[in-house]
């Protein structure tokens, strides 16, 4: 069996740099990076001073003691920073963004409105500080047209792991609902499917496109417009296939969930992680550890669409108004339960349900869930990485991993609302 990290490391390797030949690279010229702080591994939790980040070919080459460079290199002054990991979003939406004219979008924007989207808010996000994310459930062509322009340079963003379109069931939350069934039939993707043998198919095909992990739809969910509740909409012959096709492919399956029965549904089928986890019990938090499966809690999105649903501008429609109110105001607790459980988190945001460039205010929600800042920093940063098998790649800075790294003023460990005022981000050597 192929494991996630081939499957995603041709999608990766150019924009990791990792295809630069020995020779090219020796031409490479030098950046010295100055950090007051460093946060370099933040699984230690190690705060060093007076360090100096060498970088070459959009690597780390060494740190070094004290501040040091070299005459004619590129020297990045942070000697009055704080300095760690860029940040991993382990779930986006980097094409769109909720408002009230949000569902008009489907029917207005082609896929190429879609990438240029998308691209605008790839820039917030970088800017952000999140130098690597997981778009969850985009319409193809936009998104992996995005991501290969990212991988190229010629947009500025984050490095995108994409899943594109959902899989998932007819009429369920990831089909297109709400519509005439004229409109419905021409935008529904080709990831829908029904029956163990066209579920499959669905994940085949998402691979063929260019899906880098697969992302399904195990639940109802808040924002699709129908009254389909919150609960397991798979079958579990179907969970089964989906899990089996995805890793027979070399793809790691990613499932959005609210409804306990869809969460343990899918961690008994032996899927790797969920999204959301509204009503995870504690046979759900036995799953995760047996599994060693991660969540991914978006507590943003539950904060989001509760404000909106209980607010004088509420723009949801009577369907998604109802499961708002209803899942909304669980999902700190949620998060609570299951990190005092000992279940493995990774940092995900659902952003493109919030505001694109708002992505840390996850932290101070996570914090509010029982972690401590450096917990939720390691969220973000080694445990995402260890999430898409990448740790060999980003989550910590060290020789040989990728020059991703950002700056804040004061200590994120004391107040990770810091985390919220990045002032310097680099991405594979570049600054932005």
């Amino acid at each position: 069996m192929l494991s996630f990290k081939s499957g995603v490391a041709a999608a990766l390797a150019l924009a990791l740099g990792a295809a630069a030949a020995a020779p090219a690279l020796a031409a490479e010229p030098l950046t010295f990076v100055q950090a007051g702080r460093l946060l370099a591994d933040p699984a230690t939790g190690k705060i060093e001073t007076a360090k100096t980040l060498v970088i070459q070919g959009g690597r780390i080459v060494r740190i070094a003691d004290g501040y040091v460079s070299e005459p004619g290199a590129t020297v990045v002054d942070l000697k009055d920073q704080f300095v760690l990991p860029g940040l991993i979003d382990s779930h986006v939406h980097l094409t769109g963004q909720q408002g009230p004219s949000s569902r008009l979008d489907e029917v207005t924007q082609s896929s190429a409105d879609q990438a240029m989207v998308g691209a605008g808010y790839a820039r917030k996000t970088l800017k952000a500080g999140f130098t690597t994310v997981a778009d969850l459930g985009a319409d193809n062509a936009a998104i992996f047209a995005l991501r290969a322009a990212v991988a190229r340079g010629d947009v500025p963003g984050p490095r995108i792991i994409a899943a594109g379109s959902a899989v998932s069931v007819h009429g369920g939350h990831g089909d297109v609902n709400g519509f005439s069934d004229e409109v419905m039939h021409v935008l529904r993707p080709t990831s829908v499917c029904s029956g163990a043998d066209d579920c499959r198919r669905a994940v085949r095909e998402q691979v063929w496109h260019g899906a880098d992990i697969i992302k399904i739809t195990a639940t109802g969910g808040v924002l699709s417009n129908t009254a389909a509740g919150l609960g397991q909409q798979f079958s579990d012959d179907e969970l089964t296939a989906i899990v089996d096709a995805a890793h027979r492919m070399g793809r790691k399956v990613t499932a959005h969930a609210h409804g306990v029965d869809g969460i343990n549904a899918f961690l008994k089928a032996g899927g790797d992680s969920i999204e959301h986890g509204t009503y995870l019990d504690n046979d759900s938090i036995a799953l995760f550890k047996k599994n060693g499966a991660y969540l991914i809690p978006t507590l943003m999105a539950g904060d989001f669409v509760a404000r909106i649903a209980n607010g004088p501008n509420n723009f949801f429609t009577p369907a998604q108004t109802l499961k708002a109110r209803e899942a909304g105001p669980k999902m700190l607790a949620m998060a609570r339960r299951a990190h005092e459980g000992g279940v493995k988190i990774a940092f995900g945001t659902d952003t493109g349900v919030s505001a694109h460039g708002d992505n840390a205010g996850e932290f101070a929600l996570l914090v509010q869930a029982g972690l401590t800042p450096l917990e939720a920093i390691r969220a973000a940063t080694v445990n995402a990485a260890d999430h898409f098998s990448l740790s060999a790649e980003i989550g910590s800075l060290a020789p040989g991993k990728a020059a991703d790294l950002i700056a804040v003023a004061g200590d994120p460990l004391k107040d990770v609302t810091e985390l919220q005022h990045v002032r310097f981000v680099m991405k594979g050597g570049v600054a932005y």
